[in-house]
């Protein structure tokens, strides 16, 4: 039991009616999970507010309101709390509420459109490699030392991140890796966290059916490193136009990293295959089995966050060549016909054109390039041409197919992104909506030596159709199909 006032602590308040000197069991801001005793913190969504649900979390036993507005009718024995950003204060309270377990471990936060899985999760096998105790909150899953969690969000809210890491402080562990999402910054569920470091990978076209423009999700971005402190470091990608500007406002100590730019770290691609990379980082030659110019940037990334954690360099390196590729990110295998099939969560143009760059930058050019792609329902529809023109633009064949569609038709999906081929690739591309049977044609397309690359959905093991996710792993399916082609 926490008193009320504690929690409170650092939280902008506007008015208090009632006493703040009350024992709260919990905090809860879904009206459905409130409990005898807790606080209720009323939020407005994108598609509900809160506020409209007050009246019930006080019938359930809520001893506290924590909202934007006073309701009208106030309850006898009922503390309202009003304040000005009822997010805000949600991930004040519960880091309060919880202790403040941020700053009994080492959190870097990693943002950016593409390498934030790889990033975080990278870190964390070369941090349980070199023999530390370690978290990792990511897209893929939730480690707390060795136990795993499925992950709900790429950013939890901050009642779900608290909570980790106050289980983190109990296990001992000394580091975490966060993924941190513009939409979780934008909904200050980060706010509250103390941060020892801030990494900034790139940004491109992504999210704009949330934010409004690209210079407002560029500008949140921007705001979690404004907000990092004098103790902390900012690491930023400088071959990258926005780095810079990410490290314009902020107290934390500026570090750059880049392949082709001057910059704090360095590496130069000294081989590029797809048995891996050879890079000199820093002077210092390192082999990685990471494939592709994206993961160059990813692993100087890691790099230079372990040595500003304290690693020795060629501890670093050696941790490094040990590294293993994250699931659904450059995933590959290749079957007994000799095809190499490619599995990538690759869902933003940049990213797409990323990994046919780098997949191109490996071939000889006398194999066949097979792209598997579609895009996601209910997001940023603009980005669906571009995905289309980069796909048919940049394969020998291109399936364009479902996705998630969620609530939208997928065959008007494809049909949008059909409009970003250009007329000389007509030739090259076809729509088979049905994913597996997509991937079922690149399989019986495909000969020795040619290429598949599976693009989009990449980890995820579902696919969600209408509020229904059934099973569906891209890397599962491909792996059974090549398996029983028999050429």
């Amino acid at each position: 039991m926490s008193l009320l006032k504690d929690i409170l602590y650092k939280v902008n308040l506007t008015a208090v009616v009632g006493s703040t000197s009350v024992s709260i069991s919990n905090l809860a801001y879904d009206s459905r999970k409130v409990s005898l005793n807790d606080v209720f913190i009323a939020i407005k969504g994108t598609q509900m507010d809160g506020h409209n649900y007050i009246q019930k979390a006080v019938e359930l036993g809520a001893l506290a309101i924590v909202c934007e507005e006073m309701p009208e009718h106030l309850v006898n024995g009922v503390t309202y709390v009003q304040v000005s950003d009822s997010h805000r204060s949600l991930a004040l309270m519960a880091s309060n509420f919880f202790g403040e377990p941020s700053k009994n471990l080492k959190l870097v936060g990693i943002t950016g459109t593409n390498g934030k899985t790889t990033v975080a999760t990278l870190l964390y096998q070369l941090f349980i490699k070199a023999g530390y105790k370690v978290g990792l909150l990511s897209t893929v899953k939730v480690m707390v030392g060795e136990q795993e969690y499925p992950a709900t969000h790429t950013t939890p809210d901050p009642l779900m991140i608290n909570g980790y890491l106050k289980e983190m402080n109990e296990e001992g562990v000394e580091f975490c890796f966060m993924e941190v999402s513009s939409h979780g910054i934008h909904q200050k569920r980060t706010d509250g966290l103390h941060f020892a470091g801030g990494i900034f990978t790139n940004l491109s076209h992504d999210h704009l059916d949330y934010h409004k423009s690209f210079a407002e999700y560029r500008d949140v971005k921007k705001s979690f490193f404004d907000s990092l402190d004098k103790e902390a470091f900012a690491l930023v990608n400088v071959d990258d136009k926005n780095g810079l500007v990410m490290l314009q406002n902020t107290k934390a100590r500026k570090l750059t990293y880049a392949l082709r730019s001057y910059a704090d770290y360095r590496a130069q691609i000294l081989e590029n295959q797809f048995s891996g990379l050879l890079l000199k980082v820093n002077e210092h030659e390192v082999w990685s089995k990471l494939i592709g110019s994206f993961n160059a940037y990813n692993l100087l990334a890691i790099y230079a966050t372990a040595e500003q954690l304290g690693l020795e360099q060629l501890e670093i390196l050696r941790l490094i060549s040990d590294l293993e590729s994250v699931s659904g990110r450059f995933q590959y295998l290749i079957s007994k016909e000799k095809i190499t099939a490619i599995v990538d969560y690759a869902h933003t143009p940049d990213a797409l054109k990323n990994v046919l760059g780098t997949i191109n930058s490996i071939r000889t050019g006398n194999e066949e390039l097979i792209t598997v792609v579609g895009c996601g329902g209910d997001r940023d529809r603009a980005k669906r041409p571009k995905m289309a023109h980069i796909a048919s633009a940049l394969s020998t064949k291109a399936i364009f197919t479902s996705d998630n569609p969620r609530s939208e038709d997928p065959d008007l999906i494809i049909e949008e992104m059909e409009k970003g081929v250009e007329p000389q690739h007509y030739k090259k591309t076809m729509a088979i909506t049905d994913r597996k049977q997509a991937i079922k044609t690149a399989c019986q397309l495909a000969n020795t030596n040619d290429i598949i690359l599976i693009a989009g959905k990449g980890h995820e093991a579902y696919q969600e159709v209408n509020g229904k996710r059934t099973d569906f792993d891209d890397y599962k399916i491909v792996t059974e199909l090549l398996r029983k082609l028999n050429k």
